[in-house]
């Protein structure tokens, strides 16, 4: 058995810089990951088996549109074949939210994959396999703190970023991506505006200089996304921001107790919301492969 986290993919910075002729947008990215997030099992079986567990599994896709399975089939296609395999899918975050959970639930069966079947891949063979799965796949892969450029499968992976204290919130509401997309007015917007900074005093004046483009359409189309913004700064977030398309925001913190006292608060203002105190994993940290 084989078992891997799914993290949360968090967008510190998201600018659109343009688009492709076969309708991609172009981007620039500062994204971290955190020790919250989906989990992957694989097993073998006397057949194939999908199941999904956990408090966001009502509404997750459970045939071949599932990016897990989709994952499976891409990984069986490339190396021939393969054994019958029980994969379960613990879901945690929810889903359509901004965080790349599909994504990074792919990326971590892929993962799994390659561990319960012992498979030697090189990299770039793994992103081969994954990038046809989407233009998140590259980065959930990679897991780490990153720049991403062009529809997000340039990666430069950041040394020595530090882990960031942090508040996840979502209303509860799924924000269609296409529809931000459309909904965008411009797209030929300013890059980020330099190297992000390690240090999480310059961090934050650096944040302050970039944007996520996607922020406005997706409040024309969720306005409660600027409540979550603004439950965030009440709760004691030193900054604040939706991630992706949304309607996910996050808010960082001092501390891991700042944080988690700023998820309770959320929740007892807000019950039917979503809200997880976590951290970002830093660059040097251990992924967690559940064994």
């Amino acid at each position: 058995m084989s078992s891997f986290l799914a993290p949360a993919k968090i967008n510190l910075a998201l600018h659109v810089t343009g688009r492709r002729e076969d309708g991609y947008h172009l981007i620039e990215t500062l994204a971290v990951f955190t020790r919250f997030g989906d989990r992957v099992t694989v097993a073998s079986s006397e057949r194939d088996e999908f199941r999904v567990i956990g408090p966001y599994r009502d509404g997750v896709p459970l045939d071949s549109g599932n990016l897990v399975l989709k994952a499976r089939d891409a990984f069986r296609t490339a190396f021939q074949g393969g054994t019958s395999l029980s994969i379960i899918l613990e879901k945690n975050l929810p889903p359509s939210s901004g965080v790349g959970g599909g994504s990074s639930d792919a990326a971590a069966a892929l993962r799994a994959l390659m561990r319960h079947h012992d498979a030697d891949i090189s990299q770039e063979r793994l992103l081969q396999i994954a990038l046809p799965l989407g233009a998140d796949l590259p980065m959930c892969l990679a897991a780490r703190p990153l720049v991403a450029r062009g529809i997000g499968e340039k990666i430069e992976i950041l040394p020595d970023f530090p882990s960031l204290p942090m508040v996840l919130v979502n209303p509860g509401v799924a924000v269609s991506t296409p529809a931000v997309f459309r909904a965008l007015l411009k797209r030929d917007n300013a890059p980020l505006p330099s190297q992000p900074p390690r240090d999480p005093e310059q961090l934050f004046a650096w944040l302050k200089q970039t944007r996520n483009d996607l922020e406005a359409p997706a409040c024309s189309l969720a306005p409660m996304i600027s409540d979550l913004l603004r439950a965030l700064e009440d709760a004691g977030a030193w900054f604040a921001r939706m991630s992706g398309s949304g309607a996910t925001c996050f808010g960082l913190f001092g501390t891991m107790d700042e944080a988690q006292n700023g998820a309770r608060q959320i929740r007892e203002r807000h019950p039917r919301w979503f809200a997880a105190a976590t951290r970002s994993m830093a660059s040097a940290e251990e992924f967690d492969d559940g064994n």
